[in-house]
């Protein structure tokens, strides 16, 4: 099932040898989860569309090759929750929005 206000949000790194892309879903109902990651011409594309289809994208390599580790749709652990909330929170504010203004507009959705 679908929310029409899920939030995607991209992390990458990009140094001259390797390029690491990482695509997080986060549903405000379950924990955020990797939808899509590769790396070099993956990755490549991945930010393209991520571009494209206006999902921020954050450059954080650390958590890029973290996230990177994790398997496709699998939650984020725990022990990561703090540094992609950073990622999330920086996602809202540019969007000028707040978790709780999106969780109003879904109530009305039910």
């Amino acid at each position: 099932m679908e929310f029409p206000l899920e939030k995607e949000v991209g992390s990458r790194m990009l140094d001259e040898n390797k390029k690491v892309a990482v695509a997080l879903l986060y549903d405000k109902i379950n924990s955020p989860k990797v939808v899509a990651k590769g790396r070099d011409d993956l990755a490549e594309s991945i930010t393209d569309i991520a571009e494209k289809s206006g999902v921020p994208i954050s450059e954080d390599p650390l958590l890029a090759e973290t996230l990177s580790k994790l398997e496709l749709n699998q939650e984020i652990p725990e022990s990561i929750f703090r540094s992609v909330a950073v990622v999330l929170a920086w996602v809202y504010r540019l969007q000028g929005k707040t978790p709780w203004d999106e969780a109003e507009v879904r109530d009305e959705y039910e």
